[in-house]
């Protein structure tokens, strides 16, 4: 008999951390920017998972198999929203009808010191004009982002807001809040690991808000153009001088008068770096810059050569600074 306790110890232990295991929820994420967030709250205690794979496009994705199936099982989706991923919607709808659905971009409506932006004007360019619309111009009330109107951008005419908030580290911060709050409520055995994972990289995120700060602060000034309008939610957190962005068809390359306008606007406005995203064909920005001064650069909002996981996000701001530093401050 006096062996029982140690027997019934370790049993214990184990009938707790079945349980607990038993009791994790499936959580589903849509991309890898918001899979790091939801990584960054679970970590320790499960791993959600990923619907659309890296490198892929958000705004048109063709399901696989697999990623139907996380959809099936999840019991929560943390998603940006319908204004990112349209697709996505019929699918939450259809595939994860009992699964808890969460907008991100839309939980950022009544929380403070947050920002939601309407889409800003591209650079129009046509055979006979160049014009050009400051990244800063008409954004000074950030009250009145969600109502603004735009015309025009690329494949986002369905609605007029800017989805990509994930590039605004205090969006991101304010996120990690309502991730834990989410997966608290719903898993209530392990509220504790989640709010204490979320504690530790808001602050995480907070220091990595201040040494981008004063990485980026000796080129802020440097007027740049990017040829996708995916960043002003990080333009305007580091206070950058972005010049706009050009509105290029994926479908064809621009006209010999387009190439002219581009040049034109680049010597004008001593545009420092013209940036594309992985998706551009290079051989197309050097045809576009051939002539001018200004350097080439390549951003990725969505960080298709960074390993999905915890440390993804903080590694997504990273390299956004490092791409914007060797190509406005080349050494």
């Amino acid at each position: 008999m006096l062996f029982r306790p140690y027997i019934q110890i370790p049993i214990a232990l184990l009938l707790l951390i079945i349980a607990s295991s038993a009791t994790a929820i499936r959580v589903a994420t849509d991309i890898p920017p918001v899979h790091s967030l939801v990584a960054m709250v679970t970590m320790g205690v499960s791993e959600p998972d990923l619907i659309i794979q890296r490198g892929a496009s958000p705004h048109s994705y063709s399901l696989r198999p697999s990623e139907a199936a996380a959809l099936e099982n999840a019991d929560v989706i943390f998603w940006i929203g319908p204004e990112l991923t349209p697709w996505l919607t019929d699918a939450v709808i259809n595939l994860a009808d009992g699964a808890q659905s969460v907008e991100l971009l839309h939980e950022l409506q009544n929380t403070e010191a947050t920002t939601r932006l309407s889409f800003r004007e591209a650079i129009h360019l046509d055979d006979h004009t160049a014009e050009i619309v400051d990244s800063h111009e008409g954004h000074d009330d950030h009250d009145n982002h969600a109502s603004e109107k735009v015309d025009r951008h690329d494949a986002h005419d369905h609605a007029s807001l800017d989805p990509h908030a994930w590039l605004d580290p205090v969006n991101a911060r304010a996120w990690l809040a309502v991730i834990a709050e989410t997966l608290a409520s719903a898993d209530p055995v392990n509220a504790s690991e989640y709010t204490r994972n979320a504690e530790a990289a808001q602050q995480q995120i907070t220091t990595l808000m201040d040494t981008t700060a004063e990485t980026i602060k000796p080129v802020h000034e440097r007027p740049y153009i990017v040829f996708h309008d995916a960043y002003q939610y990080f333009e305007r957190r580091f206070d950058l001088n972005a010049l706009g962005a050009i509105a290029l068809s994926d479908a064809r390359d621009p006209s010999a008068s387009h190439i002219a306008a581009i040049q034109s606007l680049v010597i004008e406005r001593d545009v420092h770096c013209v940036f594309a995203e992985p998706q551009f064909n290079p051989a197309l920005v050097d045809t576009v810059l051939d002539g001018t001064p200004a350097n080439t650069g390549v951003l990725d909002p969505l960080g298709s050569d960074i390993p999905i996981g915890p440390d993804f996000y903080p590694q997504l701001i990273r390299s956004l600074i490092n791409g914007l530093m060797e190509c406005l401050d080349p050494a």
